[in-house]
């Protein structure tokens, strides 16, 4: 939805976002994000995905009202690092009520780069309840909450402001929204057919040149995007994934000037492999190794690293279909009920695997 920014003696977590953007369209370099995701999109796994080339990182969704209401709620749904790594940061909010979300972002504003409301959520219990792609039959209602929330922030001392503050180095911003994310599936299509290309296409040669976009959906390895470029280079041409290219030896790599898109947010194909916008078809047990060294800093709950854990030694969502554990050694996972004897089993295997010792080394 927007950024937010202070005077650098603030407690600010991380870089100004548009400032990311900036930079990387200066650079002609795609930026790259990690997506929203329930249980998953937590500090430690923010931290190993930033490391291997994650410019913006979102936490899950939280419910603004719950988020308000309840200190264990704000303890639980929103962690940031005060010593180490902490990546630029958007916090999502699940929202109905503009005074909901306004008080919300104001609680996490001093921490955070910036606050998303999500319009996309296709879960039943979401929708039943007017928030995440609900909010799409409710232009009017999201219009109440970006603006309200704007001028809590704008009151306590933040720089949101429309055309005023394009040039204040504690915020810029010209529009009610400073990017947009595009997920080209209805609320009703599987995650399992193709993104709809044809509706992106239209979608962001209308409003590329308003404000940046972020595609999000079958974003699983940079050699193969749902994108291609084209000539002249100031025209987008999406083609949907599974079309053979005619000819992949001269195909241009796409680049934000020849096409009308900033950058792309990847959900599943981070969760299998965190390295994936480093350029790693597959995940490196180096990639395995840094997250759960960030996990004895920034704990998780067991169930939820193992099944971390269990994605990353998987095959993935990409073409390369190598994996770091077989299907065996990833049944083996389920079993272990304490941190200290899944650390030793990975450290048996990266010793196995690499010939390196393995991660107490770093512990």
């Amino acid at each position: 939805m927007g950024s937010i920014t202070r005077d650098e003696d603030a407690p600010t977590a991380s870089s100004h976002p548009l400032k990311i953007f900036d930079a990387a369209r200066r650079q002609d370099r795609f930026l790259y994000a990690c997506a929203p995701m329930v249980r998953y999109s937590k500090l430690a796994f923010r931290q190993t995905v930033h490391k291997y080339g994650v410019d913006l990182c979102w936490t899950p969704m939280i419910l603004a009202k719950e988020f308000n209401r309840n200190q264990f709620a704000r303890d639980s749904d929103f962690t940031i690092s005060t010593s180490g790594v902490q990546p630029p940061t958007i916090v999502q909010f699940g929202a109905n009520v503009p005074l909901e979300l306004a008080r919300a972002s104001t609680l996490v504003a001093p921490f955070a780069s910036g606050v998303d409301l999500n319009c996309g959520c296709p879960q039943s219990w979401a929708c039943a309840e007017t928030l995440g792609a609900a909010l799409m039959n409710k232009r009017e209602l999201v219009r109440d909450m970006v603006i309200e929330t704007r001028q809590h922030l704008e009151r306590d001392g933040w720089g949101v402001r429309m055309e005023q503050d394009m040039e204040n180095p504690k915020g810029r911003s010209n529009r009610l929204v400073d990017w947009v994310t595009i997920h080209p599936r209805t609320r009703h299509t599987p995650s399992t057919t193709p993104i709809r290309t044809e509706a992106l296409e239209i979608l962001t040669e209308k409003y590329s040149r308003t404000l940046p976009i972020l595609l999000s959906g079958d974003v699983f390895d940079l050699a193969t995007l749902p994108i291609r470029s084209t000539s002249p280079p100031d025209l987008a041409t999406l083609t949907i994934k599974e079309d053979p290219p005619s000819n992949t030896a001269t195909q241009q790599q796409p680049r934000p000037s020849t096409t009308n898109l900033s950058g792309f947010m990847s959900a599943r194909g981070l969760l299998a492999n965190p390295a994936l916008f480093a350029g790693h078809s597959a995940c490196p047990w180096e990639t395995l190794e840094t997250f759960m060294c960030n996990v004895a800093r920034c704990p998780l709950p067991l169930k939820l690293v193992v099944h971390h854990v269990q994605e990353m030694c998987a095959p993935g969502m990409g073409d390369d279909k190598s994996s770091l554990l077989n299907k065996k050694e990833r049944a083996k996972l389920v079993d272990f009920t304490n941190m200290a004897d899944l650390i030793d089993f990975l450290d048996e295997k990266i010793e196995e695997h690499t010939g390196q010792k393995g991660m107490r080394r770093d512990l």
